[in-house]
């Protein structure tokens, strides 16, 4: 089937190499001409595992085009995927202008039946919004073609999106026709031979079923940072606490890892999203309220973990190792080590800064500041460190050779934000170990 994707950010591009991989001809559309360019060369905008091969292949394959023209996409395909930036406005609520206006753009360019899919994260209602907004277009111009207007959520995890992509848990797909249902899981059915993960709801339902599914894994990584507070003051260890409530079948282990709080495009600005939605019809959501607030407070936690150590961190030379939000990406958005590295430059530390991916990003995201060395790996990065912050769980950094480590630093001292190792082996190197939900004792 011949597929238009309008945006090729995270959602769209992995989105549409995944169906041109399963065969479908799909063609990319973006406004910005430097990124057509650069992914008509195979260079791609953004790091993630395994899609610049399936790009490249595909590319080649003659299953996946791109262009910056409305007209030539619409015409070329049936179905039209939009996977554009939804950001938060001012007061915490979805932006849905980049919606609409690639809505609009397709409309004025529709001479034929289409389905039209809300791919990018939208506030519940809003494809009835796209579906009145491609209707005004079509009437200004004199047009009365029909469409449809499907909401079919995205759940890719940055660091796996091809996997997730190729190898869905579920396929959602809101609609109100049984004819664009149909299509649509024709166009998913490759991805669904060996089981059936294709649910049908209402278009309302699909779009709520996106924010309750990022709310309830926020929900739980803040459950387990305030239990890892509380379990350092008590003298428990969260990870053995871990360990005996996963294994409850009604729980499970996964988001259940204490740390440096969450970041990343989705689960900040959904929950903010699903706050603004639920005051727009008068409805408390305290719970969101405190997932929201424990996030924030946790990000402060290594920076308290180190003026308490050292008292005043001021002339003091951190290490900090990962900056991105989560391993196997260079995604900076609302990343951890953001607040950590402007608190620590606020209270006059040096910093030496290493990620395996997102330095370039990283870059981007920080104002240059003469406290900041950038260094080339974890090594550089430790040289006559006074301590080591571990902010993402990169798997090179599983296997340091911590005696070279020791060797070249001033001081001792290592704050695990994931709690990546275990504290006796830490400490049985010579380190002054600290992790979250870890009692010190």
């Amino acid at each position: 089937m011949n597929l238009l994707i309008v945006g090729t950010g995270y959602v769209g591009l992995v989105t549409g190499a995944c169906f041109a991989e399963m065969g479908h001809h799909v063609m990319c559309l973006d406004i910005d001409q430097k990124k057509i360019e650069n992914l008509l060369k195979g260079e791609l905008p953004f790091y993630e595992p395994g899609l610049e091969e399936l790009v490249k292949r595909n590319i080649q394959a003659g299953r996946l085009f791109f262009t910056t023209d409305y007209k030539t996409g619409v015409e070329f395909a049936l179905v039209c995927f939009i996977a554009v930036p939804t950001p938060s406005d001012e007061d915490g609520s979805c932006d849905l202008s980049y919606v609409l206006t690639a809505a609009d753009q397709i409309a004025k360019h529709i001479d034929s039946y289409k389905i039209i899919v809300n791919k990018s994260t939208v506030p519940v209602g809003s494809s009835q919004k796209v579906k009145e907004s491609v209707k005004a277009v079509m009437s200004s111009q004199g047009k009365d073609y029909p469409f449809d207007v499907v909401s079919n959520p995205e759940f890719l995890k940055e660091g796996s999106a091809v996997s997730d992509c190729m190898k869905p848990d579920r396929i959602i797909l809101g609609v109100d026709n049984p004819k664009s249902a149909s299509l649509m899981k024709e166009i998913y059915s490759a991805f669904t031979l060996n089981h059936d993960r294709i649910l049908i709801m209402d278009p309302i339902s699909a779009e709520m079923t996106k924010y309750a599914a990022n709310a309830m894994l926020a929900n739980r990584i803040s459950f387990m940072n305030e239990l890892a507070g509380l379990c350092e003051r008590l003298g428990a260890n969260i990870n053995e606490v871990r360990v005996g409530i996963g294994s409850d079948t009604r729980i499970g282990y996964q988001f259940l890892y204490a740390g440096i709080g969450y970041g990343g495009s989705c689960f900040p600005k959904d929950i903010r999203a699903l706050r603004a939605m639920a005051k727009e019809v008068n409805y408390e959501t305290p719970l969101l309220e405190a997932v929201n607030t424990i996030n924030e407070r946790q990000k402060k936690w290594l920076a308290e973990k180190m003026r308490r150590h050292f008292g005043d961190v001021s002339g003091k030379t951190i290490a900090i190792w990962g900056l991105a939000f989560k391993p196997n990406t260079d995604d900076m958005r609302e990343a951890p080590s953001v607040d950590l590295i402007k608190e620590l430059l606020a209270s006059g530390a040096r910093l030496r800064l290493f990620d395996p991916a997102a330095t370039t990003k990283a870059q981007q995201s920080l104002p240059s500041h003469p406290d900041i060395h950038w260094c080339r790996d974890e090594y550089e990065a430790a040289h006559q460190a006074d301590a080591i912050a571990l902010v993402t769980e990169w798997k090179q950094f599983r296997f340091v050779d911590f005696t070279r480590v020791l060797e070249t630093m001033m001081g001792k001292a290592f704050f695990d934000g994931r709690n990546q190792y275990k504290i006796q082996e830490m400490r049985s190197k010579g380190f002054e170990y600290f992790g979250v939900g870890v009692s010190c004792k």
